[in-house]
């Protein structure tokens, strides 16, 4: 491990350079262009030398895409999963009974090349609602999985794209009783994001050895204060998912909460989960800025968490940073419409360095220096709303012409 490139963290975890899924021992992936796709990587895979403990968290919308309930089925066998395909082009979401039929197949005949079980098997898909999966297509991209040019952790990141301009992938290393441990992960997402567990998905791998349960409660709790804290456009896909895998491979004994090491690794997972959450807010369709908004002073996390999301979902927020304009009156009001209970004279506002609100009143401020710094690519908003110990943060981007362009020939 290089120490020169630990991470800002009361734990002793470092970045690796180059990191990614298969950064941890006994995981591989790889990618390939099946033809679902016209040119791109459209089908990737992930594998563990031998099952790992799974835990995962999915989407709320109503419409949940069959692939997910197939994952969860298997999940919820014995809590292990062993190999992962997943789609992109096709969410396969809104299909009926003949997208879970397909699901199904998917897994089986992926189970069946990897040669594990078929309740170790992950599915998952994304891209355009309501098509059903060329299965022939992703049938024979299965049959050409072992071919060793596909087998590339960098393919499997390009395999699940759709609207994303760029790759997200990242890993860390650390210490657990003298045992070196891995986490490493990857996401996709660009638009229909705003997680509640957008089109969102993550897959994140460990050599950790840890209890299902623990991990369980682990991720949950962190992708409330991570996935859960971006947004792009306001809506919550059909077939968003977290899913890590611990295949114990790095020999620590076995962590739990009360293990003395525990928040090293708690610490760790919780940087890769917030790595690649705010790379998914920088990828934001069209975006041109990462926008992070800070609260502090709320009455509790949960309402903290509720006024950053405000105004980093503001659309009018979001436009005023694309044009530069530090219009803090879009700030106050979309703090004031979050239903949280506040003083609205205890209310203050920084776009940066430049406080632009005190007290609830305008305070003088530059407004040369207000718009040089709104053209940077990375902005911070700070919101302090009172006395209190709550304080959240979240992450999101810009509302640009370029994401109307998008989203308005999404199908063609």
């Amino acid at each position: 491990m290089k120490h020169e490139n630990q991470l800002a963290t009361k734990e002793k975890v470092y970045l690796v350079p180059d990191g990614n899924v298969t950064t941890p021992k006994g995981f591989s992936a790889g990618g390939l262009h099946c033809g679902i796709r016209k040119k791109k990587l459209d089908l990737g895979w992930l594998y563990s030398d031998v099952p790992a403990q799974a835990a995962g968290v999915y989407t709320t919308n109503l419409f949940q895409a069959p692939p997910l309930k197939v994952t969860q089925e298997s999940i919820a066998k014995e809590n292990k999963i062993q190999a992962l395909l997943v789609n992109s082009g096709v969410a396969n979401a809104c299909t009926g009974m003949q997208g879970l039929e397909d699901a199904y197949q998917m897994r089986r005949l992926f189970a069946e090349k990897m040669n594990v079980s078929e309740t170790h098997t992950a599915v998952a898909s994304t891209g355009l609602i309501g098509e059903l999966l060329p299965m022939d297509k992703i049938s024979e991209g299965i049959n050409r999985i072992h071919e060793q040019e596909n087998n590339k952790a960098s393919r499997f990141e390009t395999a699940i794209l759709t609207t994303d301009t760029r790759e997200k992938g990242v890993a860390v290393q650390f210490e657990i009783d003298g045992k070196e441990v891995s986490i490493g992960g990857v996401a996709k997402g660009s638009g229909m994001i705003n997680p509640k567990m957008a089109t969102m998905l993550s897959f994140i791998t460990t050599d950790a050895n840890i209890d299902d349960q623990t991990l369980s409660l682990a991720l949950k709790d962190i992708t409330n204060k991570s996935f859960n804290m971006i947004t792009v456009d306001g809506d919550t896909s059909t077939n968003d998912m977290v899913l890590v895998l611990a295949n114990g491979k790095a020999e620590n004994n076995a962590l739990s909460q009360s293990h003395p090491e525990w928040n090293t690794f708690f610490e760790a997972l919780k940087l890769v989960c917030e790595l690649l959450a705010k790379e998914i807010a920088r990828d934001g369709e069209g975006a041109t800025k990462l926008v992070e908004v800070q609260v502090n002073g709320a009455s509790s996390e949960e309402a903290a968490q509720a006024i950053s999301k405000s105004i980093i979902s503001s659309n009018l927020v979001k436009t005023a940073i694309h044009g530069a304009d530090a219009n803090w009156g879009r700030i106050i009001t979309a703090i004031g419409y979050s239903g949280q209970q506040l003083d609205p004279d205890e209310v203050s506002v920084s776009l940066g360095p430049i406080k632009v609100v005190e007290n609830g009143m305008p305070f003088a401020f530059d407004e040369k220096a207000a718009k040089d710094y709104l053209l940077k690519d990375t902005i911070t908003i700070f919101a302090g709303v009172g006395n209190g110990q709550g304080s959240a943060t979240a992450w999101g981007c810009d509302l640009s012409y370029e994401y109307v362009r998008i989203n308005a020939s999404y199908r063609t």
